[in-house]
């Protein structure tokens, strides 16, 4: 090995060595300027640029950034917020009704009426589930959906179609469209973040949060609430800053006078770019995790003094630091691994809602009142879904389980533009499918998409021969009666 180096200048060597891990930690010293000075695209010719690098939208947007809140698995629209006063009285009844779940395709079902009673909250007087106490007093902040339509009434395939448009994988997910079309107004920390539920992630797993075709700078990063925030960011032990400094120093040298003898051949300056984040989320990461500068004041609104409570009340808290540093797409999970670890009611609806109800419900409620005293609501837009609804019939012979549905499931929005107080299509009287104004996931993210300054019909990256979209090849809407 190293006679393949007799001959060959000190500035050629480092060069070489360049391009491996040393570079990872020491990329955040160099300037912004430098990378825009010495480096190019592969071509040799167009200068490199940040791929995160803030960008203009297409139009004036109504939001800077998103929370996006998952109930994986699948909560019941009839048991939360589509109130259905018609099936109350009428358990067991077996009716006529089209259903399609994991118990594959059915014409009539066993009744389950609804567990839970419903009141009226806000000046809209918006009927609310007791599973939701906390979030019935912002109704008035948010737009509800009761008509969203998916393809899918299975969790993998479902959950890509929420998270990517569509039900097979390898396609980029929301958050990497909106970093893909807005870049990130934070240098520090990455542009798109998932939080990831205790008791493990997802079916699919990365696949959710991937970038599919686009690079990977695209792609969400794992962040934690406890310990480490993201894994591996440290540099290996014994390496302090210092030498981290000499290294780039050599690095930059070299880079320098590869550029002066070989002009447009040289992609160091690019590699060492690509590590720049990492470097400086060694620095930032742990400050925006750090809860000790929230007031306890602020830690009893989100619950992080209750057990039950305080690991989604940490994960929301977290949620509202980071859009307070620029991130610009945020994504959380309520819910992991299979069956009641989730939303996923197939066998008792009671014991599994007022789990995943009770865990989620003041720290949303918490997210969306702080946002407001912050004047950060109207910048924000939060998201509240699952991958699809359950159905108003029984599963199984016996027992109070539901299946999926996905013929018409509801869906919140609220901040960044959007309307507050309305509730906007409907479901036919036992919630089994949408009737009114049924709305396909592709107008949800053609509306986030719109709020956050994006065309959607027009942002697209050209993979395969063809300019992909993330709502497909033809023309979509947003959901323009829940725009302010």
């Amino acid at each position: 090995m190293a006679s393949q180096f007799c001959g060959r200048t000190r500035r050629e060597f480092l060069w070489q060595a360049g391009g491996g891990f040393g570079a990872t930690a020491l990329s955040g010293i160099l300037p912004t300027s430098f990378f825009r000075g010495q480096s190019l695209a592969a071509e040799g010719t167009t200068p490199f640029r940040n791929p995160l690098a803030s960008r203009p939208p297409h139009f004036t947007p109504r939001c800077k950034s998103v929370i996006f809140l998952f109930m994986y698995g699948g909560p019941s629209q009839i048991d939360t917020f589509d109130y259905k006063p018609e099936m109350k009285g009428r358990d067991n009844q077996t009716v006529k009704v089209k259903t399609f779940g994991r118990g594959g395709h059915k014409n009539e079902g066993r009744i389950v009426e609804p567990r839970w009673n419903f009141k009226q909250y806000g000046q809209c007087g918006k009927w609310v589930s007791d599973l939701f106490p906390h979030l019935g007093q912002c109704v008035d902040d948010i737009a509800f959906l009761h008509s969203m339509t998916a393809d899918s009434p299975i969790h993998g395939s479902a959950m890509l179609m929420m998270n990517s448009g569509r039900i097979l994988s390898g396609f980029p997910c929301l958050g990497s469209w909106a970093t893909y079309g807005l870049g990130s107004e934070n240098e520090n920390l990455p542009g798109f973040v998932v939080m990831l539920d205790g008791k493990g992630g997802p079916i699919s797993g990365a696949k959710n949060w991937s970038s599919g075709f686009m690079p990977a700078t695209h792609q969400g990063t794992i962040l934690r609430t406890q310990g480490a925030p993201i894994l591996d960011l440290n540099p290996p032990p014994g390496m302090s800053r210092e030498s981290q400094r000499i290294v780039l120093d050599h690095l930059r040298e070299a880079n320098e006078e590869h550029a002066r003898i070989r002009p447009g051949q040289s992609d160091l300056a690019a590699r060492i770019a690509s590590y720049e984040l990492a470097f400086k989320m060694q620095q930032f990461a742990p400050e925006a995790v750090d809860f000790s500068q929230e007031t306890a004041a602020t830690h009893e609104m989100y619950g992080c003094n209750n057990a039950r409570t305080a690991d989604f009340g940490r994960k929301c808290m977290l949620a509202r630091r980071l859009v307070e540093r620029g991130v610009r797409f945020v994504q959380i999970y309520s819910g992991g691994a299979h069956n009641d670890d989730n939303w996923d009611a197939h066998n008792d609806i009671e014991k599994n809602h007022n789990f995943h109800a009770l865990n989620t419900d003041q720290p949303i409620a918490a997210l969306l009142r702080d946002l407001k005293q912050r004047d950060l609501l109207k910048e924000t837009l939060v998201v509240w879904t699952g991958e699809f609804g359950r159905q108003p019939t029984a599963e199984y012979a016996k027992g109070t389980g539901r299946d999926h549905n996905s013929y018409g499931f509801t869906v919140w929005m609220a901040g960044g533009g959007i309307r507050g107080g309305v509730s906007v299509g409907t479901t036919d009287e036992l919630g089994s499918a949408a009737v009114e104004d049924p709305f396909h996931v592709r107008r949800l993210h053609a509306t986030i998409l719109h709020q956050m300054g994006l065309d959607p019909n027009r942002l697209s990256y050209f993979y395969s021969g063809l300019d992909q979209k993330l709502v497909g090849v033809e023309h979509v809407d947003p959901i323009d009666k829940v725009l302010a």
